[in-house]
């Protein structure tokens, strides 16, 4: 691998981004990691089971993990065949969560990128303690411009991290990093070109997360752009609205689950998984 001369942090909303995960302690993403160790900043499909409303609040914190790991586990379920000789690139990795699941999974290699140096140290400490530092690293690095060697991944993964950056560019660092015939996994939340811009869920959605959330349609378009042909997509709208209602209901409710079933439920929003290997 190389390193680039190029800041990590390129431009005032970069900087923006980087200090809101820095300073964020949100209780939905920390209280829900400590249920098993990994730490997720995505959310959740499938049903949930309704008793836990019935039981603890604990209950309700691991059933929240639960999905949250489910949906985790479909993206990877999407990477197709990886040998424990290949390495996998984990864009945008948070505090690590589904780089380890992937590592134990296939047994190979990950590297972690992400913008906040506070996630990259918790996720490197976190391999540590798991006893896999030799085979998981997390860099503070940008994921439009990582440095890593061209051609160098098997796989490459976003999980609700894209809204943060320009699609064409992203796809075009993926496609330098992918080998011939290597897959890229999406999941996002992206809003619904048939009607129309950005709904008002949509809009409050961009709001708490400081973020731009992209219209169906650009995905497809920066895919094409950059020899990303997708094999499989799959609309898992239905299928997270359990989760949303369910931590609706939780002691770690931030408030914009409202926001996110609304904009689900009228159908301005769609939960998508993209699978597309590199042509």
């Amino acid at each position: 691998m190389t390193s680039t001369a190029v800041p990590v942090l390129r431009t005032a909303y970069q900087r923006s981004i980087a200090d809101y995960w820095n300073k964020e302690r949100d209780p939905v993403n920390l209280r829900l990691g400590d249920v098993d160790g990994l730490y997720h900043h995505h959310y959740g499909i499938g049903d949930y089971d309704p008793s836990v409303l019935n039981g603890s609040d604990e209950d309700v914190i691991a059933e929240l993990h639960r999905l949250e790991s489910a949906q985790a586990d479909v993206l990877l379920d999407h990477l197709g065949e990886v040998a424990p000789t290949d390495a996998l690139l984990d864009a945008g990795s948070g505090r690590g969560g589904t780089s380890f699941m992937a590592n134990r999974r296939f047994g190979c290699s990950v590297d972690g990128v992400s913008i906040s140096e506070k996630q990259v140290d918790f996720a490197n400490a976190e391999a540590s303690r798991w006893g896999v530092a030799d085979k998981v690293k997390f860099h503070f690095r940008n994921m439009l411009d990582t440095g890593f060697d061209t051609g160098s991944r098997r796989g490459i993964w976003t999980n609700e991290t894209t809204m943060y950056v320009d699609l064409f560019e992203l796809f075009s660092e993926f496609s330098r990093l992918l080998v011939h015939g290597g897959r890229y996994v999406c999941i996002t939340g992206c809003y619904n070109d048939v009607t129309g811009g950005r709904s008002k869920a949509v809009s409050q959605i961009d709001e708490r997360y400081t973020c731009s959330v992209h219209a169906r349609s650009q995905y497809f378009k920066a895919l094409q752009a950059n020899g990303l042909v997708p094999i499989n997509v799959v609309d898992l709208t239905a299928a997270t609205i359990p989760y949303w209602e369910l931590r609706e209901q939780s002691t770690v409710a931030t408030g914009v689950e409202k926001s996110f079933l609304q904009a689900y439920r009228e159908g301005s929003f769609h939960y998508l998984l993209i699978a597309a290997d590199k042509v």
